[in-house]
């Protein structure tokens, strides 16, 4: 499919249902990227950005509200068509394969070049590195179930592709505040090996994390099991029904705490974390 005919998907209709909930200016939207662009401004300052692949310019709309001179481009006619009258000089209809008017000091792509096939996705990258030293970048590599996710990826071919242009991965950065796979890459001048100490304790920090989980799970499950041998001893010793019956509410009453939910969710994610680090 040519990069041009994938602009017929993203209609009316597409923004309806094809994102969520409804893609339109409401409150749910204002806040979700006016929180996003509270953190980019805390976080890098920049004076100049370029939402590439903007759809209604929400986030342009709440970087210029911060003072950052910020524009955005989206292949939608009907998304910049949406756009809110105070943004509408700032944003306009085309791909982001294409030159930009201008370097920025900060390009964000967020949830975008998987709606673009491999070759055009691949080249929007290349495009972005052009025309600026720092990208803020994010694409699903989930969701393979939307119609118009034609290049779904592991966040591995991504970071591939930058760093063919010289980007690496900003590792103190964390750009999670967008989505989890969120990263920030920036044009390295570094040497491999200060780049190589640099990544050794990005992975380190996150495999001291993930131990220190793994001993919160372990001891959590030990009290679990102790509480549940002690119950066992109340229910063969004590004649008295609403003793026990209290001691099972105490029970459950901590498996419900929002501790326990964390620990269990945490304890699901820790096989498929661990085994990618140990590849």
């Amino acid at each position: 499919m040519k990069l041009s005919e994938t602009a017929q998907f993203y209609d009316e209709n597409y923004y309806a249902s094809g994102c969520g909930p409804v893609y339109r200016r409401d409150d749910h939207w204002m806040t979700f990227f006016g929180g996003i662009a509270q953190k980019m401004v805390e976080g890098i300052q920049p004076g100049t950005v370029l939402d590439a692949g903007c759809a209604m310019g929400f986030l342009v709309e709440q970087l210029r509200g911060r003072g950052v001179e910020a524009w955005g481009v989206d292949i939608s006619a009907y998304a910049i068509e949406q756009a809110h009258e105070s943004i509408r000089g700032f944003v306009w209809v085309g791909s982001v394969t294409e030159p930009f008017p201008k370097r920025y000091d900060l390009i964000v792509s967020i949830e975008v070049l998987e709606h673009l096939p491999k070759e055009a996705a691949e080249q929007a990258v290349i495009n972005f590195c052009q025309h600026s030293d720092d990208v803020l970048f994010s694409s699903t590599p989930l969701d393979y179930k939307e119609a118009t996710h034609f290049n779904v990826q592991p966040v591995e071919y991504w970071a591939e592709l930058f760093a063919r242009q010289g980007f690496f991965r900003d590792v103190d950065f964390d750009a999670t505040f967008i989505t989890p796979w969120a990263a920030r890459f920036r044009r390295k001048q570094e040497a491999l090996p200060r780049m190589a100490r640099d990544y050794e304790r990005w992975v380190w920090t996150a495999r001291k994390e993930i131990a220190d989980l793994r001993e919160q799970v372990v001891a959590y499950e030990m009290s679990m099991k102790h509480m549940a041998g002690e119950m066992d001893k109340l229910r063969e010793k004590s004649p008295d029904l609403a003793a026990l019956e209290a001691q099972v509410a105490i029970w459950q009453e901590q498996q419900n705490t929002a501790g326990w939910k964390f620990l269990q969710k945490m304890r699901q994610m820790l096989n498929p974390v661990r085994r990618w680090l140990n590849k």
